[in-house]
């Protein structure tokens, strides 16, 4: 075919055709742009449009595509926080500390040039002088934050902030500087209250409750990151309740609200200017903020503060048990639908329950009316409590709910009271409630250590006149040899003329009661919340736990000193 042929007349009027199609299609977009409904950003209401006005005409589809890009008006914001920030800026102050510390602390051996080097005479004519300079001092500075909770001058901030200094000064948002003393500090929530006498009443904020807050909330974050004082910062609660192993009583609101070195013990403000929480704690491999910050909730922090400032110390309630987690399998082995609240494994002598209102084998499922949903709630609560209060206490015991009601001590009062304690492991204690340490496993099932790991080898001279089941009633349960307790194996195995129950002579390797930790030596004291006297008696409630559906086991296991420990062991 041959080609088409145009003259430039009729050419020059297609184009001129083609433009005039484009440009009404462009005006047309940018009039339908300008009339869209603006897309607003969240919490910020959208602007009424008149009634009577009129719907945009229709554009042609290419003009829909181009004009949100020709035509589109910018979108608003956020609603701006100016007006919240300037009224608390003046409260949230500057804190910096100075600390001596000698020149020669945490010194090496000074360095050597190697032999021959040209550089070897300057080189060690430096650092003799340098060795010869020891013994001196120099001052240590560091930042943070914190914030006044009384115009009288009291000002809440972290305990690691002011830790070990020497001078503490306060830097406030007028550029006046005041000497602070510390009144106290509690270690546990990492928390301090200081006081500085000013001449005038200061700006102070005032706490909030946290446990209102949800994740969503927006929050505010205003402190000293990095020496830049007075940073405001906005975000929203990311978690809440979370654990990072900081303390005992961790329950940190989690934020993505930008917070860094220095921010720690500044406050986080709901939208009503309530400090809620106080900037704690940071996750972060380079040290800068990554959106992961962590706050002590008001909800404990304003309890700590108080007593801080009457007493000048914390004065938490003490319960005076010792306390394990509830696993699925100790769970299934109570007849527990989940697994929940906290396990007793002991009972402090002469502590506030020691008159048998709380035993060994109990679970605590509430405490004065709170949930107990893991075992790491209740040291919580407990100290939360007015020393000397009557609380009531829900247990599951025997299969069945009880209420018990208790009186709390002072914990401060519970180191005497558990270092003379036959039941208690070291000694030490937790906060209300002795818990396991921070090494164990969580599910106290499992082993100590590595060597209670391994299957207990079928060897005679693992122990030393190692002993086979009593003769006379020999018998093999749960993968265990099990012998009466007598004086033979007392002496065999250096257990404590105090501790009753059933030997453990030998342990299967390979068998359930391996693999949750048991070892000879050990001694069954109960089964199913059952005194055991004898081997055969062990074999006779193991029989019938397994008739009545029992997939598990709870055996109260105690060590040659006495220390008790639940263990579920699954029955084949």
């Amino acid at each position: 075919m041959a080609p088409t042929i145009r003259s430039p007349f009729r050419r020059t009027l297609a184009l001129m055709a083609s433009a005039a199609i484009l440009a009404h299609a462009g005006m047309n977009g940018v009039a339908y742009a300008q009339t869209a409904p603006e897309t607003t950003a969240p919490g910020v209401a959208a602007p009424s449009a008149p009634e009577t006005a009129a719907p945009p005409p229709p554009a042609p589809a290419a003009s829909q595509q181009t004009a949100p890009i020709q035509g589109a008006m910018p979108n608003n914001g956020p609603a701006s926080v100016a007006d919240l920030a300037e009224g608390l800026l003046d409260a949230v102050v500057n804190i910096s500390t100075s600390q001596n510390v000698k020149d020669d602390e945490g010194a090496g051996p000074a360095p050597r040039a190697p032999d021959g080097s040209p550089f070897q005479e300057f080189f060690n004519d430096f650092f003799n002088k340098q060795q010869g300079n020891k013994g001196g001092n120099h001052n240590v500075s560091s930042l943070g934050s914190g914030f006044v909770i009384d115009p009288a001058g009291y000002i809440v901030t972290n305990n690691h902030v002011i830790e070990g200094a020497d001078d503490i000064e306060i830097n406030f948002a007028n550029g006046s500087k005041l000497k602070a003393k510390l009144i106290g500090t509690d270690t546990k929530t990492d928390l301090s209250v200081l006081k500085v006498e000013p001449k005038a009443p200061l700006k102070s904020v005032k706490f909030g409750d946290s446990s209102t807050m949800r994740i969503g909330d927006w929050v505010m974050a205003i402190g000293n990151p990095f020496g830049f004082g007075g940073s405001v910062t906005v975000g929203i609660i990311s978690g809440r309740g979370r654990n990072i192993n900081a303390g005992p009583y961790d329950n940190f609101i989690q934020t993505d609200a930008a917070i860094n070195k220095g921010n720690s013990g500044g406050p986080l403000f709901n939208m009503k200017g309530e400090v809620i929480g106080i900037n704690t704690a940071i996750i972060s491999p380079s040290g800068g903020s990554i959106g992961i910050g962590f706050s002590v909730p008001s909800e404990l922090a304003s309890g700590v503060v108080d007593q801080l400032r009457e007493y000048g110390e914390t004065r938490r309630g003490w319960l005076g048990v010792r306390i394990q987690p509830v696993t699925d399998d100790i769970a299934d082995s109570l007849g527990l639908d989940t697994a929940k609240g906290a396990l007793v494994a002991g009972v402090i002598k002469g502590g506030p329950v020691d008159d048998g209102s709380i035993k060994a084998g109990d679970v605590i499922l509430k405490f004065d009316g709170k949930t107990v949903s893991e075992m790491r709630d209740l040291p919580r609560v407990v100290a939360e409590s007015t020393v000397g209060k009557e609380v009531d206490v829900v247990v599951l015991r025997d299969g069945k709910e009880q209420t018990v009601k208790v009186k709390l001590g002072r914990l401060e009062d519970s180191d005497q009271a558990a270092a003379s304690d036959d039941s208690a492991p070291d000694g030490s204690q937790d906060d209300g409630v002795i818990t396991p340490d921070p090494g164990e496993n969580n599910d106290m099932d499992q082993p100590d250590s590595g060597d209670q790991a391994k299957p207990a080898p079928d060897t005679p001279d693992q122990h030393k006149g190692q002993v086979s089941p009593d003769a006379a009633t020999p018998k093999n349960v749960l993968g265990l040899s099990l012998s009466l307790l007598s004086a033979e194996t007392r002496k065999v195995f250096g257990i404590a003329e105090s501790v009753d129950g059933v030997v453990v002579t030998q342990v299967t390797p390979g068998s359930a009661s391996a693999e949750k930790g048991l070892k000879p030596g050990d001694v069954i004291v109960e089964v199913a919340q059952e005194f055991m006297k004898s081997p055969d008696a062990v074999a006779a409630k193991v029989q019938a736990l397994k008739q009545e559906g029992r997939r598990n086991a709870q055996l109260m296991i105690a060590s040659a000193n006495g220390d008790l420990r639940f263990v579920a062991v699954p029955m084949e």
